[in-house]
């Protein structure tokens, strides 16, 4: 839905764009009272905090990382982290155990970009979806879990979208 229409019905919005003014001042003035507003997506622009402050006749810090900012119509709106990236704001950055995960798939990344040297085009590359499966099931061996295995009725199924519906 549009964000005029989500404005009018949300009680919390969370931005995951990449894109900037995806909450702009006619979303927050159509926002019920107490509408809680934060971004995950890119950067601080996402929310355009220029138009939250020029609506705001007050604004206060309720506790960190959540601003409340009374607009001249009344509404409250809370804002988290500031607008920035809230998952790592507030949340003070990725546990080491998703960013070992991700560092080791970019290690094994550039490792491939070296061992296919001059065979590659100047071009972006996905990371090859074994190798990221093959780096999943590593960490959950070494945290001392184990997966079930996929039936051959299961395998047939992940590629048969006419089953079950």
């Amino acid at each position: 839905m549009k964000m005029d229409e989500a404005a009018k019905l949300g009680d919390i919005f969370i931005t995951a764009t990449g894109m900037k003014d995806v909450i702009i001042g006619r979303h927050f003035e159509s926002m019920k009272d107490g509408a809680i507003v934060c971004n995950t997506g890119h950067y601080d622009l996402e929310i355009n905090l220029n138009d939250l402050e020029s609506l705001a006749k007050t604004k206060r810090e309720v506790r960190t990382n959540n601003e409340e900012y009374v607009l001249k119509n009344g509404k409250r709106i809370y804002l988290l982290a500031k607008g920035r990236l809230v998952n790592l704001t507030a949340a003070e950055g990725h546990p080491s155990e998703v960013m070992d995960m991700s560092f080791a798939n970019q290690f094994m990344s550039m490792l491939s970009l070296v061992e296919n040297k001059g065979s590659l085009e100047n071009n972006v590359h996905d990371i090859d979806g074994d190798q990221d499966r093959d780096i999943a099931a590593l960490k959950l061996k070494t945290m001392g879990f184990s997966l079930d295995k996929l039936t051959a009725e299961q395998v047939k199924y992940l590629t048969d979208y006419a089953a079950g519906t």
